[in-house]
């Protein structure tokens, strides 16, 4: 049985966002797509309220699914959809329903927000405890933002996908999410640009005056470390063009900032058991707040 591109549905401005991106998503997979909405039980009283009761209740949580599944079938008729509907804490739901998926896409208000730190708290429980790669995508977010610009400077769904982007940690190479960066590039037909931030240890930071062979030497060195663990991936995948990009300094800082040409940003959390906190590292946690693209967030150990 074929594994669907799963996606969160709220009704929000995001969440539709977020739903024709996995369409895309799952056009470019050959894998069929399934819409989930969650709906959380208000407190008796409420539900009790003539506006709220049950009958209201039912007509918006199957009409909000449904009608997004028949615009979808009409601009996408290529996939298979299908909905589901669950009740219970929204980011518990996606998280268990995300266990039979391929990905989880779910839309956030944040993403791109000049204020950071508002991504909601259903994404990033969803992202923190499931095992299943979730993507992120921005209000607004369409088509056309993934590919480059015509040759008159107009944003079209019709040129080529704009870059995929892989944050790696070269101390911890994880192979899942180097796979999933090269297959995200090769199903794009799209460059992989390989971000790495590298500084020095912290004997070498601190109290030591300025010496540009050392830097030199730093940088080349952490220019070899990305070579070597990409090495076995660009005989893996021939077709995908790589980019290696080492730099000095944050590596949240230039993975997001290389976002802003990017069609996806690829980057790892790993899986940590203890049931207390997100388990999202810092620089994860960065570029899901502050990246301009989708990001795709892929748990390993």
């Amino acid at each position: 049985m074929l594994r669907s591109i799963t996606v969160g549905l709220d009704g929000s401005q995001e969440s539709r966002a977020a739903a024709e991106w996995a369409a895309r998503e799952a056009e470019l997979r050959g894998l069929p797509l399934k819409i989930v909405h969650v709906w959380e039980p208000v407190p008796t009283p409420m539900a009790e309220a003539p506006l709220l009761g049950a009958g209201t209740q039912q007509h918006w949580t199957e009409r909000i699914p449904r009608e997004a599944a028949e615009g979808i079938r009409l601009r996408h008729p290529g996939i298979e959809v299908c909905t589901e509907q669950l009740s219970g804490h929204p980011g518990d739901a996606l998280a268990e329903t995300a266990r039979s998926a391929e990905l989880l896409v779910l839309g956030s208000r944040g993403l791109g927000g000049i204020g950071g730190f508002m991504v909601g708290s259903v994404g990033l429980s969803a992202v923190g405890h499931t095992d299943t790669p979730v993507v992120l995508v921005r209000a607004l977010e369409t088509a056309a933002d993934e590919h480059e610009l015509d040759p008159a400077g107009v944003p079209s769904a019709a040129t080529p996908f704009r870059p995929v982007v892989l944050g790696l940690d070269v101390e911890h190479p994880d192979e899942t999410l180097i796979e999933f960066a090269f297959v995200a590039a090769e199903l794009r037909a799209t460059p992989l640009r390989v971000v790495h931030g590298w500084t020095p240890p912290p004997y070498y930071a601190y109290g030591t005056p300025a010496n540009p062979a050392l830097h030199e030497a730093l940088a080349l060195s952490a220019s070899q470390a990305v070579t070597e663990v990409l090495l076995p991936w660009r005989k893996k995948f021939p077709d995908v063009e790589v980019v290696e990009v080492p730099r000095y300094g944050s590596a949240a800082v230039h993975v997001v900032g290389a976002s802003r040409e990017a069609s996806l940003v690829v980057v790892g959390r790993r899986i940590r058991r203890s049931p207390l906190g997100a388990h999202i590292g810092h620089v994860t946690h960065s570029v899901l707040h502050h990246s301009t693209a989708p990001v795709a967030v892929v748990p390993h150990s």
